[in-house]
């Protein structure tokens, strides 16, 4: 049963003191926090990420989202008065030409030139089209996404001067996302073998994450908040296990909200997993049915998000904000470089 008529973006709020948004990643990273919800039951359990082994059953199949995050901040200058701007790459829309987010975007007014350093030397580009911060930008030469600038890290963390392939999960691939998939940060290749090693095994997607992940919710009906679109890939491989899986009874447990959004996308529009190439705009809110998975692992979200939102939608509100607020009270790290959930249903 839908119940969005019910549903405001205030109900979504909770109370974090900014001391606890964690500015740099547990080391390693499997230290970091898990806090197990088990739905049916409401009971709360605090483990660590490394404990993992011990919680999951044999059987289960974690599924993983294997994007890479591109190296893709660029900064640059005016060619005609050398002011000086910043590009993020999004997304390639022909060759040799990005859709990114450009500040301060007013400059950008299509015919003008910009020059940006990259790793492999200084590129011109050339403003195609503008619309908001949104500037199409047709490079002089090819830019390679996962050298050409430095890793962008969420706006909140402020602090961070560790190594950029932290804010990579180990199992990453082709670098085509503007942000973590950051529900994997936690798993070592340490880990995830000795996981296989208890009988949990692993399959792949990719979502490639966009900007939008970080637009907040400003509606108070979040009916109305406008989702990026993000590719989405689900290979034959990862079908035919989940398909395999709930074949068996076996549990699907998707890493992380991407892979939710994955998965529950397919399943709605095919009815069933299976392999897909294609768009989503998925947003999933209280009162929406869970069709492919049987728990995830997520982190720490923003109040007000859309990512509070969906685990809400799979756990219910009040038992996610009491889970949030014993967080608060232990004192566990939020967000992005943040300790994790395990949601059981």
């Amino acid at each position: 049963m839908r119940d969005h008529e019910h549903v405001r973006t205030s109900d979504f709020d909770y109370d974090l003191p900014p001391e606890l948004i964690a500015q740099a990643p547990a080391e390693p990273r499997d230290a970091s926090r898990l806090l197990r919800v088990e739905i049916p039951t409401g009971t709360l359990t605090h483990y660590v990420f490394r404990e993992l082994p011990s919680i999951l059953r044999p059987g289960d199949l974690l599924v993983i989202n294997d994007t890479r995050v591109m190296a893709a901040r660029l900064h640059g200058v005016r060619t005609d008065t050398g002011g000086r701007v910043e590009a993020l790459l999004v997304r390639e829309t022909a060759p040799g030409t990005w859709l990114t987010l450009f500040r301060p975007a007013k400059v950008a007014t299509p015919g003008r030139t910009f020059l940006f350093e990259t790793t492999a030397g200084p590129v011109e580009a050339r403003a195609v089209s503008r619309e908001g911060g949104n500037v199409e930008l047709a490079f002089d030469r090819a830019i390679d996404p996962a050298t050409a600038g430095e890793v962008p890290l969420p706006p909140y963390i402020q602090h961070y001067g560790g190594p950029a392939e932290r804010y990579q999960t180990v199992y990453s691939r082709e670098a085509r996302s503007a942000a973590a998939p950051t529900a994997g940060l936690h798993f070592t290749p340490a880990l995830m073998h000795r996981l296989q090693q208890e009988g949990v095994a692993f399959a792949s997607v990719t979502l490639d994450v966009g900007p939008g992940t970080f637009v907040p919710v400003t509606v108070d009906d979040p009916r109305d908040h406008v989702m990026h679109a993000e590719h989405i890939t689900v290979p034959a491989a990862a079908a035919h296990a989940i398909q395999a899986a709930k074949a068996d009874g076996r549990r699907v447990i998707a890493v992380g909200t991407t892979v939710v959004r994955s998965l529950e996308h397919v399943a709605r529009e095919r009815g069933a997993i299976e392999p897909y190439e294609g768009w989503t705009s998925l947003k999933i809110l209280p009162g929406d049915p869970f069709l492919a998975i049987d728990a995830m692992i997520t982190n720490f979200h923003l109040p007000k998000s859309t990512l509070l939102m969906l685990v809400a939608a799979f756990a219910g509100r009040e038992l996610i904000l009491r889970a949030y607020r014993e967080a608060v009270e232990r004192d566990y790290r939020f967000y992005s470089f943040g300790d994790a959930m395990l949601l059981e249903r």
